[in-house]
């Protein structure tokens, strides 16, 4: 009493002590019970039969309290790996710098991890202070420290319906306020990354920053060029896969963090052509996500970089280089380029380079070239990304409107839609070729023998050369994907192990998507 009255003289507010539990009933959470997963339950009340604590945690607790389903159900227990793993028939131990057990029941995982410890003080660091390692178990008040962000940070036992709150998670909860735990600079610090999460919290949840939280970012953003580019790149595609993409993108730029932290932005958003094609892309995302349908990271990476892409392929082209040769050299280099910071997966740069290389086919829409296009095992993901292109103004909308009349016109639409468009297509003449003289020119000069015979050539001479033109390209397209579809040799010789102790992984503690 003697302390509270002191506090209130001086006018210093009341702080909750970092431990202090708050237990909170179902009629003061009003958590819906029947939103949890039946998975989720079986998981607990096993671990609970078998004498220890286990309790739904972090991201899907936030979203009870929010009333909405979560897509993923985290479970906290004071048993270790091993004691887990004996309970479950389907389990699996997964990690080095912290283990973790994975539980399966048919497709559905559910995440298992042991309550982690505070002892970071002599965990392994780098020269930033980011955390290398740190596998140390801990109780329940200790995990609870471990964690991000308040709200990220209670605890809900399906046994009892009580949410156990250490940080005034629930308080922050309703005042809408994303708050983490601990000294905001030393936890950016430890794990760069909780700079994005907080971002995109912030930007799904509609929440505010709390100032103090907020107050380092932009001064600390350099600290992410340290992050392993295979962790930047999985949070980047959790920030584009949120359903909140644009809300996400525009707080990045809020926070500072565009500049330097995804090279594949910076200019991008500096571009009003660039940034229209981009912003249609992600509300295009957006909206599918919240109907519920598929996504595809190849086609949101596709269209962040294709504007650097553009680019080089018109220069490769001022160039004297062939359209679709160039077209290639430029994926190619800005591919490689941004790989060096992050890391995309073989699969999804393959399916960007497809759908590259698919745009210059469909300004082909005479003979049989439209319908092999359909035919393309990727042709929606190409013909939506020239959608694209037409609603931002960079090609003609007709375009666009063509090629929708043709995938959704039956056969009879489709004949007149292709004799339409040959009808009325200009004839193509070839481009000059290097190195190649007339046989009677002068010494000296270079002239293109295919261009005088154009001048003369007898009707439908233009269509063979269209043709055959138009065949070499696919024959360099079908050759281009069939390479970069090729299995890499394996290298011979011993394999470079990885350093003991990923660097890349997330500090224990950072859970609660």
């Amino acid at each position: 009493m003697i302390k509270k009255f002191i506090r209130k003289i001086l006018g210093v507010k009341e702080t909750r002590s970092a431990n202090e539990l708050e237990i909170l009933g179902p009629e003061q959470h009003g958590i819906d019970p029947k939103m949890l997963s039946s998975n989720a339950v079986r998981v607990t009340s096993t671990l609970q039969e078998a004498g220890f604590e286990a309790f739904v945690v972090g991201g899907a607790v936030r979203d009870l309290l929010l009333g909405v389903k979560p897509k993923d159900f985290d479970i906290a227990t004071n048993a270790t790996p091993e004691e887990v793993k004996r309970l479950f028939r389907r389990a699996f131990i997964i990690g080095r710098r912290f283990q973790i057990v994975h539980v399966m029941f048919g497709q559905d995982l559910l995440e298992v991890t042991t309550f982690r410890g505070t002892a970071t003080a002599n965990a392994p660091k780098d020269e930033h202070g980011r955390v290398l390692r740190d596998n140390t178990f801990g109780t329940q008040a200790e995990d609870a420290e471990r964690r991000d962000f308040t709200i990220n940070a209670m605890y809900y036992n399906p046994a009892t319906q009580q949410v156990l709150d250490y940080h005034g998670g629930m308080r922050d909860m309703r005042a809408r306020t994303l708050r983490i735990i601990g000294q905001p600079e030393a936890r950016f610090r430890e794990d760069p990354v909780r700079m994005l999460r907080v971002v995109r919290f912030a930007a799904k949840l509609k929440f505010d920053i709390e100032p103090s939280t907020a107050a380092p970012i932009a001064v600390m953003a350099p600290l992410i060029d340290n992050v392993p580019a295979a962790r930047v790149f999985d949070e980047m595609l959790k920030l584009l896969m949120s359903g909140h993409a644009l809300a996400c993108l525009q707080q990045l730029r809020k926070e500072g963090l565009h500049h330097g932290l995804l090279p594949l932005l910076d200019v991008v958003l500096e571009q009003p052509l660039g940034f229209k094609f981009v912003t249609l892309a992600l509300d295009s995302t957006d909206r599918r996500i919240a109907a519920g349908k598929t996504v595809s990271p190849g086609f949101l990476f596709a269209s962040l970089l294709w504007h650097q892409v553009l680019e080089k392929w018109n220069a490769y082209q001022a160039a004297g280089e062939f359209p679709i040769p160039s077209l290639h050299l430029a994926a190619d280099e800005v591919l490689d380029s941004q790989t060096e910071k992050l890391a995309l997966q073989r699969k999804i740069g393959s399916d960007m380079r497809d759908i590259w290389a698919m745009q210059p086919r469909f300004e082909r829409r005479n003979g049989k070239n439209p319908y092999k296009l359909l035919e393309h095992v990727r042709f929606r993901a190409g013909y939506d990304f020239l959608l694209l292109r037409c609603a931002s103004g960079e090609l003609d909308p007709e375009l666009g409107d063509w090629w929708t009349a043709f995938y959704e016109g039956d056969e009879i639409t489709r004949a007149e839609l292709v004799s339409s468009a040959s009808g009325t297509g200009a004839k193509r003449k070839r481009p000059a070729r290097r190195g190649q003289r007339h046989k009677d020119a002068p010494e000296g000069t270079e002239q293109d023998e295919h261009a005088e015979h154009d001048d003369h050539a007898a009707p439908g001479e233009h269509a063979d050369a269209e043709a055959a033109e138009a065949a070499a390209d696919d024959a360099y397209f079908d050759a281009a994907a069939e390479a970069t579809a090729a299995p890499r040799k394996r290298r011979r010789g011993p394999r470079r192990r990885k350093p003991a102790g990923d660097g890349g992984a997330a500090p224990a503690g950072d859970t609660g998507e």
